[in-house]
């Protein structure tokens, strides 16, 4: 069985440290490949492109994958791979960069700064009296609510309780991993209104979905903590712009810091909005690609899933080189057809492992001689199986 070499097409910058981890002998990877076996990609948005059909697999060099068509992909049995928790660190730095700006009133002061002429016979005594108006206040025994306890923000909640700060968190779907990694002092809310009465900061780290989308409305807002300020790192679209200008002109809210410029936010004072600059940083960047690379490989070189937002993860140990992977609606009896379309076609089976997620699920088998052509026809004929593929052993020459 001679080895399949993979395409990969590559879209966006992606590190060469993670490009490098695919082997040359293994795999074709460029920005002009053709009938890709995969695609990876940062910020494109696929929902502009026509993905070829001959696509396996999409990853994405970053956590959100809202600029891919994840609902498409899962019709036609395409796993999307993302990397959480990859940029973790660099989100966690930037937060606590925009926490230090509202908290000491820098950005405001950096402007009054720059105004002002160097060759004034008065300059000390302005800066003297200016700086008065920027008079801070310390993170220490200030609260700090966050919203969304996964990678990001359980790093956060940990760097902001060594800085002094009281920490209270909101995530109803919190995993159990994530809960583990939590440190013990986080208090939880019991809604998000609880959360933000109580926060003088309050930071966001939840993925765009729909029921995340504009979650802080001005219903919302009109019960925050007068003063508050509000950071968004995560997702635009989570907040609704227009009632935080709203928010922020009645001075309910202090500071809007977010990593999304936009129409409605440029120009309104107290808006601190940074060019998307969560994940832009080397070690980043290289984290990301690095993880996506890795999971690519895993997929196409032995079948097994990690990381995929709509495949649930599957691993399994080698036990023969003839192996089958088999995406498949997650409907009943979908096992007892695949073990008897096996059966008939004469193959014995030495492993299997099925796991679903929703209305997913994915197969792995392990048998013990060659897969017939007219196997994989026939499997791929059942309803409701998505796509079928073999997988070489690994050393296969």
């Amino acid at each position: 069985m001679t080895r399949p070499k993979y395409r990969i097409r590559v879209l966006n910058a992606i590190s060469p440290s993670g490009l490098q981890r695919f082997p040359d002998d293994r795999y074709e990877v460029g920005d002009a490949i053709e009938r890709p076996d995969a695609i990876l990609v940062r910020s494109r948005d696929l929902h502009r492109s026509t993905i070829d059909a001959h696509v396996r697999a999409i990853a994405r060099a970053g956590a959100g994958t809202n600029n891919i068509p994840v609902e498409e992909m899962s019709r036609r049995g395409v796993p999307v791979f993302n990397a959480p928790g990859a940029n973790a660190n660099a989100v966690k730095e930037l937060v606590l960069g925009a926490l230090l700006l509202a908290a000491r009133n820098i950005v405001p002061a950096l402007r009054y700064v720059s105004q002002l002429d160097g060759g004034a016979a008065d300059l000390e005594a302005m800066v003297e009296d200016g700086k008065r108006q920027f008079a801070g206040g310390e993170l220490a025994g200030r609260t700090l609510g966050i919203v969304g306890l996964g990678a990001i923000g359980s790093l956060v909640a940990d760097t902001a309780i060594k800085l002094g700060m009281n920490v209270v968190g909101f995530d109803p779907e919190i995993t159990v991993e994530a809960a583990w990694r939590l440190p013990s002092s986080v208090r939880k809310a019991n809604s998000l209104e609880d959360l933000l009465r109580q926060a003088d900061f309050v930071t966001l780290h939840v993925p765009l979905l729909d029921v995340t989308r504009n979650l802080v409305d001005a219903r919302r807002l009109a019960v925050i903590k007068p003063g508050a300020s509000l950071l968004n790192f995560a997702r635009h679209a989570i907040v609704d712009e227009d009632a935080v200008v709203d928010a922020l002109r009645q001075t309910r809210l202090k500071y809007y810091l977010c990593d999304f410029p936009s129409k409605v936010l440029l120009g309104q004072p107290n808006v601190i909005a940074l060019p998307h600059l969560g994940a832009s940083t080397e070690e980043a960047e290289e984290n990301c690609a690095v993880m996506a690379v890795d999971q690519l490989r895993a997929f196409f070189e032995h079948g097994t899933i990690s990381n995929a937002v709509n495949f649930p993860s599957v691993e399994m140990m080698r036990e023969s080189p003839y192996r089958v992977a088999i995406a498949n609606a997650n409907v009943p009896n979908m096992l007892g057809q695949i073990s008897t379309a096996m059966a008939r076609a004469g193959l014995n089976i030495h492993n299997m492992v099925n796991k679903s997620r929703g209305e997913m699920a994915y197969t792995l088998v392990d048998v013990d001689s060659p897969v017939p052509d007219a196997l994989l026809e026939m499997l791929a004929s059942i309803e409701g199986v998505l796509s079928v593929r073999t997988i070489p052993a690994p050393d296969d020459a």
